[in-house]
């Protein structure tokens, strides 16, 4: 059986500056703090707290003062920002440049009397971010049924989380069409950040559909490897799932079950952009050790 790892697959950009800045700061000081979980993969997590990485929450930051805290990918409303000067934290921010220029088109609407409509989860921290830019008035849908509260006779602007898919945000913006009169899709755009503000979903995120549902139909089966809380990962294993219906999603090796292999021929291991290469890696090694171990029994 030939097991095979998406070349395509692995880290976004984001993410890989997110912990690079997270390694320098651990290896100059052997310690700092991530304000949440740094991304949404449990063994990354682990790889980096055996390093020094400490994972705290808001409620945490009051007995912080003078500690060095680091800000995620998904970046933080400007409330955390002040939270932090008042108590003498130094933050190192390592917010994703698109979630970045998202941030600032969305205040700077919001400024301009636009009612911010933000196509997300409204409990994700990249959107707590999003909204924390209109002082909390920002409304966020999930679906089309979630837009009576978008009141039609304002100016309105439609955003989306960066790690949503596009089908549904088109849908969304076509029903806003058809009921507000003055609605705008933002068209900001910048290449350097494959960065695409027409639907401000990430470009490494969206762009990686058609080269996953090629590997999950050039294999026998597919094991899907995230973060079971990664949001990009749930909708890239939707992809997967579609169109090849023998994958499976696991966080980690512990997971893999041997009927999954039987009379396989072609194994496909890939992932989320907030899954690390070395994992996927660790499951291939594992998939392959099973097999010649049920060939020998």
């Amino acid at each position: 059986m030939k097991v095979t790892v998406d070349k395509f697959s692995g880290f976004c950009w984001g993410v890989v500056r997110t912990i690079e800045i997270a390694e320098q700061e651990l290896a100059s000081h052997g310690a700092l703090y991530s304000l949440g979980e740094i991304i949404h993969n449990p063994m990354e997590i682990q790889r980096l707290e055996k390093e020094g990485l400490k994972t705290i929450t808001q409620d945490d930051l009051d007995g912080l003062r003078g500690a060095t805290v680091l800000i995620r990918a998904h970046g933080e409303p400007p409330e955390t920002y002040r939270k932090a000067q008042e108590r003498g934290i130094t933050i190192i921010d390592a917010t994703c440049p698109v979630v970045t220029k998202v941030q600032e088109r969305i205040r700077k609407f919001h400024l301009q009397g636009y009612q911010v409509v933000i196509f997300g989860k409204k409990e994700h921290a990249e959107v707590v971010g999003l909204i924390g830019q209109t002082n909390g008035e920002a409304i966020v849908v999930k679906s089309v049924d979630d837009l009576s509260n978008v009141k039609i006779d304002r100016k309105t602007v439609l955003f989306s989380q960066t790690t949503m898919d596009k089908p549904t945000f088109y849908r969304i913006k076509e029903e806003l069409e058809k009921r507000v009169k003055n609605l705008v899709v933002d068209t900001f755009e910048d290449e350097a950040l494959d960065f695409h503000a027409k639907d401000t979903i990430c470009g490494q995120v969206s762009g990686r559909e058609k080269k996953i549902r090629e590997f999950a139909k050039s294999n026998d089966s597919i094991v899907f490897v995230a973060g079971k809380h990664s949001s990009n990962g749930k909708i890239l294993y939707d992809f997967v799932r579609s169109e090849n219906p023998r994958s499976h999603f696991i966080e980690d090796v512990s997971e893999l079950e041997d009927g999954w292999f039987e009379g396989i021929q072609t194994v496909g291991v890939t992932g989320a952009t907030s899954t690390p290469q070395w994992l996927m890696e660790k499951v291939k090694t594992a998939i392959e050790e099973r097999v010649v171990t049920t060939v020998i029994t």
